[in-house]
């Protein structure tokens, strides 16, 4: 009785002090982590050193955090086999037992070789310390607003760039093109361009049958007779009892519109902010953008090319804008909508800007904290160096013979 009884207070004296070594090994390891934790915070550069090959760390070999990775992985490991060959290995214990140890490994086996990964969580702490995602988004916006004032000179003769079917605001655009050629001799045509605001028409479907059949006072209210009416008609969208019709609305003729300068062809984004439709960006956009040029203060457009200026600034992107100048310029071509923009004053480092901002949307929202490059070679030491530490701790642990009080 009472060898039994001894028997059961070792064997909970040893679990008890397994776990306690357990919990002991895992402190430590906390406490590396939170070390390349720190490195990393400290270790990174700033947003404005950011460029295109910029990523998470991707264990490379060779350097200082590697390097002192394998020396400092190594040993841990070393010396958590020998401590628990040493101490906890002298009682035979059940499948079950041995298969909790096992997975208990496996955890240290990862948590020792993943110290890079904290590494990077302390990169990715600093780069959201430095520049949150709000911050980011509104360096987009204002990217966004001013965006169409920034390219290169050559491209504002670019059709697909800027083009009056781009135009969002303000009303009757945007239009549809439309274009007639008509032959004038053997291989020469007169091209005539022709733009139409698109309007919509919501109607009932049996309304928009009485239109096919027989005149309605539907049509009276948009001035187009039914031929007319039906050879206008875009596109259908039939929604159980209702209708909508797109159709072809007023002519507009954009080259002589007061309203309207090159700047405001280009409904294009630098980079959409995540989460928001692109096709609202685009129209508020344009909406600012039209307020800026025509609605506001002129104080308001070198408002914000200040902020565009001080943005560059921020992200060290050589620039040559002035903000005074290029307002002028704005102002200029608008009143001058038929000379070219050869002259204007926006020359900044565009390439450089956009791999900053391509890099930037990669960190937030694909950080890769796990290069795919190592994805294999990480699990497979991973799970090589808990094989073998649990396979060692299994022979010596069955070759060993049970203290005394166990027998």
């Amino acid at each position: 009785m009472n060898s039994l009884y001894l028997r059961v207070i070792s064997k909970q004296n040893m679990d008890k002090k397994l776990k306690q070594f357990f919990v002991k090994s895992f402190v430590v390891l906390l406490l590396i982590h939170l070390g390349y934790f720190l490195y990393g915070y400290f270790k990174f550069e700033g947003i404005g050193n950011i460029d295109i090959y910029t990523e998470f760390y991707r264990f490379k070999f060779y350097d200082d955090v590697s390097i002192s990775h394998f020396f400092i992985s190594g040993f841990f490991l070393l010396f958590f086999l020998i401590f628990l060959l040493k101490n906890h290995s002298k009682q035979h214990y059940t499948f079950g037992k041995l298969s909790k140890i096992g997975g208990v490994l496996l955890l240290v086996s990862f948590f020792s070789l993943s110290f890079f990964v904290s590494y990077s969580f302390g990169m990715n702490a600093k780069l959201k310390s430095e520049l949150s995602e709000a911050e980011l988004n509104k360096d987009k916006t204002i990217l966004n607003v001013l965006n169409p004032f920034l390219y290169n000179y050559t491209s504002y003769s670019s059709e697909k760039l800027f083009n009056p079917v781009n135009i969002l605001y303000p009303e009757p655009y945007p239009v549809i093109e439309v274009v007639d050629s008509t032959l004038i001799s053997d291989q020469y045509y007169d091209v005539e361009h022709k733009y139409y605001s698109i309007d919509t028409l919501k109607m009932l479907t049996t309304d928009l049958n009485k239109i096919s059949a027989a005149t309605s006072t539907i049509l009276e209210s948009i001035g187009f007779g039914k031929k007319e009416f039906l050879n206008r008609i875009i596109k259908k969208n039939v929604r159980k009892d209702s209708t909508e019709i797109i159709y072809k609305g007023i002519e507009v003729n954009p080259d002589y519109d007061g309203a309207i300068c090159i700047f405001l062809e280009n409904n294009s984004l630098f980079k959409p902010v995540k989460g928001v439709p692109v096709k609202k960006q685009q129209f508020d956009n344009a909406v600012k953008r039209y307020q800026l040029i025509y609605k506001y203060k002129p104080d308001s457009l070198l408002a914000n090319f200040q902020k565009l200026d001080t943005l560059l600034k921020k992200y060290k992107i050589e620039t040559h804008i002035v903000p005074k100048d290029l307002a002028k310029d704005v102002v200029y071509f608008k009143n001058h909508n038929d000379e070219i923009l050869n002259e204007i004053k926006n020359n900044f480092d565009r390439k450089a800007l956009q791999e900053k901002f391509t890099t930037l949307e990669r960190l937030f929202y694909e950080p890769n904290y796990l290069h795919p490059s190592i994805v294999l070679i990480f699990f497979s030491v991973v799970l090589g160096a808990w094989l073998i530490g649990f396979l060692i701790y299994i022979l010596v642990n069955y070759k060993r013979k049970p203290p005394k009080s166990q027998i």
